[in-house]
């Protein structure tokens, strides 16, 4: 295809994107008030929006206006939940997902971050939201998104600062670990034993990039607390609290498991050219949270995903190099148990000192349907450690965090990354990412590939931060953060390819065991090194296929213990044996096999306090079954794994053949029904309304130990730097954010199928692609043009 492409140009791409000739489209002229100089917008035929000014202010300008017809009520509900405002708008039922927002203080931090940017940041914040609000005074209020207009209120001007409290909400949804630090302490009542094992970072099935595995021994050494029942339920609503909040604006990532990468070199692609993937996983939420711009200006001319609100592209490529990333999930938080005294001074390692106290003015609304609000106030406390967010045990618990400080910027790196244009301009751009710690990989237009982590990580002064801190010790203070260069990094490595998968990416033998604090298990990544490895000269298609691989190798391993144990009834049997190990939203067999696992690993997890059933899931039953190790067997099945797996084979099986919606009829059931894809909208539940808002489907493959993680794949991209124009680009709804739109979900088919969707990039594939033509003026053009 590269071969036609080069040969035939732009009339390869009109053919490709079903067109058959280069017709002139009629020009739209608008007048804007804010602009330097003329603004030229393309859409295409899924309303992506292809943006060229003469000067980068105007560009901006330019996203930010363009962005806002589209997004206006995503953006605005993006800020309010990260300002803690939301409660304005759905009343008490929010108002302790407010409360939470309000403690850590984003508005004040962003207000401060904005005061200290990088002139190209600052131009691109500051442009950006003069084109946002330029959007806003140009609307009448009945021609509002509907969501205004239903809950009865106007969107207040766009700042810089709206954009950077944006960053807050990734920095949450991407890097709160917290809670680890008390399960560890509450891991410490296992035997001795148990905690090893479930301490124990290695298996078998790892995919490490850098660095190698060393034994260790994990110690038990008491720690400064203990862990009651009582603060073990207050975490877990904290959690419900945080999940709450980020679902609602599709930020939500469940154990911070986010995102498949990949990058081949050419020697393994049949072209001889580099290939870059990436595919984010978060919450479903309609509209989703990535949004397609292509942006052009003298000497830059970039293409991806952006989040709406924020300037500039996140994840995508210009001319010269591509780039993806996804979640690494270091420690970049400690908590640290004060002690205060009756005149509200806290202890620190100089004696007594007074607490800051912030008063913090929380309006919510008595009624959801009328704009008028009560209030209430919160008290926060701040110590030298960092913001008090909880009560634990007579003590207060602060929370000392990266994001809490004002210099760590999110979005100055992704401003440096649109024009960078090699692998050392790459790395020159992520010195200076302060947010979420991610693997970005690269590709670049010679062939070359890599990966480096990047983000702002803690060294405490003792200890990794694995465990809570005295709050009057210097133990836990921050001496300084990990610099670019000792962070795990990989330039064109020997095999040809990089995978990341939100696995463990460093051995053990790597000095800063807190890079790797939380991360998921290394199926996913498995099963996609696996399936590049076995292909000596990859495709595109091929890379496309893997995106979408389902085949789940824990699962599959799993329904085989119990088929070759006879651990069931002969229906479960039955059924089992004639599963192909695939997450297919068609498939029976994966709705028996994922029941019967769950019930597994939950018992365990209720036996053991400290331990999740996810945990027991990805890393205990896999091997602890094939192996025959009892550790985690229950007392009363009396060491037998038969047993335990016959016991929750023919349990799952009874519960799944009374369920309504699965009927007596076990090859009626489906995955794609057990496991919905229900794209939520924050209005969608609400009666009588609801429903033009629902988006929900039956028919996606996929879960979150395979390639296809389902629903919550938030975008696809594979990018082909040999010839941009055929770069595969797409969301798993569409560009509009209103539900009564043909660009709503126009793209859901494409993203869930695989079918391409192409992406145009050079000047001539971007003019045979367009639908719409808009000129955007400066206010006054059109008169002076005429006399």
């Amino acid at each position: 295809m590269k071969n036609i492409f080069s040969r035939f140009g732009s009339l390869a791409l009109v053919l490709l994107l079903g067109g058959s000739c280069l017709a002139e489209i009629p020009t739209k002229t608008a007048e804007v008030k804010g602009l330097e100089s003329e603004v030229l917008v393309r859409r295409d035929a899924r309303s992506i929006p292809y943006i060229k000014a003469g000067n980068l202010k105007d560009l901006y300008f330019g996203q930010g206006f363009e962005t806002a017809r589209d997004r206006l009520w995503q953006m605005d509900l993006m800020r309010r939940v990260a300002r803690g405002r939301l409660a304005e708008l759905f009343g008490k039922a929010v108002l302790e997902e407010d409360k939470r927002w309000r403690r850590f203080g984003f508005s004040e931090i962003a207000a401060e971050s904005a005061k200290n940017l990088n002139p190209k940041l600052k131009l691109a914040l500051e442009s950006y939201a003069r084109g946002v609000n330029a959007y806003i005074s140009s609307v009448k209020s009945e021609d509002l998104p509907v969501e205004f207009q239903i809950l009865k209120y106007e969107p207040e001007p766009w700042t810089a600062a709206d954009t950077i409290v944006i960053g807050k909400i990734l920095a949450d949804a991407l890097s709160t670990t917290w809670w680890l630090d008390f399960e560890r302490v509450r891991q410490k009542k296992l035997p001795t034993e148990k905690f090893r094992a479930i301490t124990n970072v290695t298996t078998p099935a790892d995919v490490v990039l850098f660095g190698k595995d060393a034994r260790l021994s994990k110690s038990r050494k008491a720690g400064v607390a203990t862990l009651t029942d009582e603060m073990y339920a207050v975490i877990e609503r904290e959690k419900e609290i945080r999940k709450s909040s980020l679902s609602k604006i599709g930020l939500y990532a469940n154990n911070l498991a986010a995102s498949n990468n990949w990058v081949i070199s050419g020697k393994k692609t049949i072209d001889g050219n580099a290939i870059l993937a990436n595919d984010p996983h978060l919450r479903p939420s309609a509209p989703g949270i990535w949004y397609l711009t292509h942006l052009s200006a003298p000497n830059m001319r970039v293409a991806g995903v952006t989040f709406p609100g924020v300037p500039g592209i996140v994840l995508g490529h210009n001319e010269n190099i591509a780039w993806g990333a996804t979640n690494v999930g270091p420690d970049v938080q400690d908590v640290y148990l004060e002690e205060f005294n009756e005149r509200n001074e806290y202890k620190t390692t100089k004696g007594w000192k007074k607490a800051k106290v912030r008063k913090e003015i929380i309006r919510y609304r008595l009624n959801p349907i009328l704009p008028e609000t009560n209030e209430e106030e919160l008290e926060v406390l701040e110590t030298s450690n960092g913001v008090v967010f909880r009560d634990y045990e007579g003590k207060k618990v602060s929370l000392k965090w990266t994001a809490l400080d004002p210099d760590n910027q999110e979005f100055e790196a992704f401003i440096q990354l649109n024009d960078a244009k090699d692998w050392k301009g790459f790395r020159r751009a992520l010195r200076g990412y302060g947010g979420a710690t991610q693997n970005f990989v690269y590709a670049d237009t010679k062939g070359n590939i890599g990966w480096q982590v990047a983000g702002k990580i803690p060294i405490r002064r003792k200890g990794d931060g694995s465990e809570p801190y005295k709050g009057d010790s210097s133990d836990g203070d921050w001496i300084g953060y990990i610099s670019l260069d000792d962070l795990p990094s990989l330039y064109n490595p020997d095999n040809g390819f990089i995978v990341t998968a939100n696995q463990r990416i460093a051995g053990t033998d790597y000095k800063y065991s807190q890079v790797t604090r939380q991360y998921a298990g290394p199926w996913r990544a498995r099963r996609i090194f696996d399936l590049i490895k076995a292909n000596p000269k990859i495709s595109v298609n091929d890379v496309r296929d893997i995106q979408h691989d389902v085949f789940n190798i824990p699962l599959a391993s799993f329904a085989r213990e119990i088929v070759r144990r006879q651990a069931g009834s002969p229906e479960v049997l039955s059924e089992l044996k004639g599963w192909d190990g695939k997450m297919t939203a068609d498939s029976s067999g994966a709705v028996l096999a994922n029941s019967i696992n769950t019930c597994v690993g939950n018992e365990i997890a209720r036996e053991n306090p400290g331990v999740s059933g996810w945990r027991i899931r990805q890393f205990v039953l896999p091997f602890d079954i094939p192996s025959k190790r009892k550790l985690w067997i229950p007392s009363k099945y009396k060491g037998s794994w038969s047993a335990f797996l016959s016991k929750c084979s023919n349990k799952s099986y009874e519960k799944l053949m009374q369920r309504e919606e699965n009927g007596a009829d076990p090859s009626k059931w489906r995955w794609g029904t057990a496991n919905r894809a229900n794209f939520l909208h924050p209005l969608a539940r609400v009666p009588l309304i609801g429903a033009r808002f629902k988006v929900d489907f039956t028919n996606v493959d996929g879960n979150g130990q395979v390639p296809n993680v389902g629903a919550a794949v938030s975008m696809r991209l594979i990018a082909t730097p040999a010839a941009w124009d055929l770069t595969h680009h797409v969301i798993p709804l569409g560009q509009s954010g209103a539900s009564d739109s043909p660009h709503w979900k126009d793209q859901f088919e494409s993203w869930r199928t695989g079918k391409r969707a192409l992406f145009p990039f050079t000047p001539n594939a971007v003019k045979a692609a367009a639908k719409t033509k808009t000129k955007l003026l400066p206010e006054g053009s059109v008169t002076r043009s005429g006399t």
